[in-house]
């Protein structure tokens, strides 16, 4: 099988490239700046244009049997305009889908965001039948993708992976490995409530399986890990991965949730003291099986990662 995978040097990317050539997936790898390694893989290394303007993806989709798009702006930062997410995350995805339609490309696996159905945090376990409900410029650019993606006439799968982990990870998970990598106490020891986690390995899994299954076109799944955690229990296992005691202080979630909102924080008190949990039954129920268990995969990362990271100043 032929498959374009745009966004190729990114988090996900890099290695979903050089796993699918391993597979025997013939891999052009599309990217505004490629690694020599993929280069020298036996990868077709092509440039991928700017997704802010005006896109021509026809000599990219020519003479693919499969779409991966993972290109985008990946991370729901402030100061970007909702304008640029916009174009970046639906115009772009809105062309390439109909030059899928109309080169009659097998199937576009388009790579959305749980954050196109929710907010960072929820009271209640996420399904795909809930009434998607953004809550910022990035979810809505997702969701407005996605639509677009299914108005197109081409034939697609859509993941909706959560929070991810692994080697190169950006975000608030880069952010939570600084802190654990630190000496100290964190005020975290009462934040109990769960939160749905991705291991890259698995995100490329999922991948893999919806290429390699037909029955998946035409539906939308979340992806995630089987196993919530909390943020406790996140931690907790990073510190131990270092060879460091825990050293969580049980805070009371009310003052603790009370400080970081007195700063100007609130966003934050709902990324590490809310609820997240999202079901991955519909896609497990599929056929798919998990990579790497969470627990397990989350301590060989930091057991390796951890050593190079710096602490917070």
């Amino acid at each position: 099988m032929r498959v374009l995978v745009t966004g190729a040097n990114g988090f996900v990317g890099r290695p979903l490239v050089h796993d699918l050539a391993r597979a025997g997936f013939q891999v052009r790898a599309a990217a505004r700046n490629m690694s020599r390694s993929q280069q020298d893989a036996g990868i077709e290394a092509v440039a991928l244009p700017d997704l802010s303007g005006t896109v021509d993806w026809r000599p990219l989709v020519a003479g693919m049997d499969a779409v991966v798009h993972l290109a985008g702006i990946a991370h729901a930062g402030g100061g970007i305009p909702e304008a640029r997410y916009d174009n970046v995350n639906r115009a772009a995805t809105r062309s390439l889908a109909e030059e899928t339609a109309r080169q009659k490309t097998g199937r576009l696996i388009f790579v959305s965001s749980i954050r196109a159905q929710s907010g960072p945090a929820s009271e209640r376990v996420l399904r795909e039948g809930d009434e998607p409900q953004p809550t910022n410029a990035y979810g809505r650019s997702k969701l407005a993708a996605e639509q677009a993606v299914e108005a197109s006439g081409a034939a697609f799968t859509i993941l909706r992976p959560v929070v991810m982990y692994g080697p190169g990870v950006k975000g608030n998970f880069a952010s939570l490995l600084r802190l654990a990598a630190s000496s100290w106490p964190l005020p975290l020891g009462a934040l109990r409530r769960r939160r749905s986690l991705l291991a890259v390995d698995n995100m490329i899994s999922a991948i893999e399986f919806v290429l390699r299954n037909p029955q998946t076109a035409g539906e939308t799944y979340i992806v995630a890990d089987r196993s919530p955690l909390s943020m406790r229990e996140i931690v907790t296992i990073m510190r131990a991965a270092m060879g460091r005691p825990a050293r969580l202080v049980p805070v009371p979630k009310a003052l603790f949730s009370l400080g970081l909102t007195a700063i100007g924080r609130r966003d934050l008190w709902e990324r590490l003291g809310g609820q997240l949990v999202a079901d991955p039954r519909k896609l497990l129920g599929a056929g798919w099986e998990p990579a790497v268990e969470t627990r397990a995969a989350l301590a060989s990362w930091i057991s390796q990662a951890g050593r190079g990271v710096s602490a917070p100043p």
